[in-house]
C-alpha cells in the first residue's frame, strides 16, 4: 500500500456565514433584543400574574393579559420614539445614560441571579395591592411589571445609540416582538407554568440574570469608551 500522507483538514466558515456573524446590522439587532426581552422578562412575572389574576375567569385573565402587554409596548414604544428628544430636553449626555443605566441592569440582574424579582420592577406592596383590584392589566402588570424602570433605560440607551433609521426600526421590531412574546407567556400563564414548574422558571430567571449582568458590564465600557476613559475594544 502506497504512503498515507497526514492531512490537516481545517473547517473555513461560509463567507456569507462570516459576514453576518460581524455584521453590525446582525450585532445591533441581538443586542436591542436581548436587552429589551430580558428586562421584561415575561417568564420571571409569571407567578406574579397568577396571583393577581387568581380570583379572574379564563376570559378576564386572557383580557388582563393582552392589556399588560399592549401597555408594555405602547409605553416602551413611546419611550423609543421620544429618548432623543428627552436626551436633548434635560440636557442629558449618552455616557451619563449608559453608566447610569448599567447601574440599574446590574441591580436587577443581580436581583434575578437569586431567582427573585427587583423591587424596581416588582414591590411587595405592589403585588398585595394588586390582588384587591379589579383592574390590573395596566398597573400594575403593564407598568412597572413588564415596562418597568430597567426596559424603559434600556430603550432609550439604545435610541441613544442609534445612528441609522434601520437601527430605530430594529428596536421598534424588538419592542413589538417582545410585547407579542408577553402576550402569549401571560395568555397560557397557567400551561406554562404547570409545564416549567418553580425549578424550571427559576433556572430561566437565573440564566437571563447572568446574561443582564454582562449586559449591565458592556453598558459600562460603553459608556466610559464614550467618555474617552477607555479605549475601544477589539471586536472578535
Amino acid at each position: 500500500m502506497g504512503s498515507c500522507k497526514n492531512l490537516t483538514v481545517m473547517f473555513v466558515p461560509p463567507q456569507a456565514l462570516t459576514h453576518f456573524e460581524t455584521s453590525t446590522y446582525v450585532r445591533f439587532s441581538v443586542l436591542a433584543l436581548s436587552s429589551i426581552f430580558f428586562l421584561v422578562d415575561p417568564f420571571a412575572a409569571l407567578p406574579t400574574f397568577l396571583a393577581v389574576t387568581a380570583g379572574q375567569n379564563e376570559a378576564k385573565r386572557k383580557k388582563t393579559a393582552r392589556k399588560a402587554s399592549m401597555t408594555a409596548w405602547v409605553v416602551l414604544t413611546a419611550f423609543a420614539v421620544a429618548g432623543q428628544y428627552i436626551f436633548r430636553m434635560f440636557g442629558i449626555s449618552l455616557p451619563a445614560f449608559e453608566i447610569s443605566g448599567g447601574v440599574i441592569l446590574l441591580l436587577i440582574g443581580l436581583d434575578m441571579l437569586e431567582a427573585k424579582r427587583s423591587p424596581t420592577q416588582e414591590s411587595p406592596s405592589e403585588t398585595q395591592a394588586a390582588s384587591a383590584k379589579e383592574d390590573v392589566g395596566i398597573v400594575p402588570m403593564g407598568i412597572p411589571m413588564l415596562a418597568g424602570p430597567g426596559a424603559i433605560t434600556s430603550v432609550m440607551v439604545l435610541v441613544g445609540q442609534a445612528q441609522t433609521h434601520w437601527q430605530m426600526a430594529a428596536i421598534l421590531g424588538c419592542i413589538a416582538f417582545t410585547a407579542g412574546v408577553c402576550w402569549v407567556v401571560l395568555h397560557f400563564a397557567a400551561r406554562i407554568a404547570q409545564a416549567m414548574g418553580e425549578t424550571g422558571i427559576r433556572i430561566l430567571i437565573r440564566i437571563m440574570g447572568l446574561l443582564l449582568v454582562a449586559l449591565a458590564i458592556q453598558y459600562f465600557v460603553n459608556g466610559f469608551v464614550d467618555l474617552g476613559v477607555l479605549s475601544k475594544p477589539a471586536i472578535l
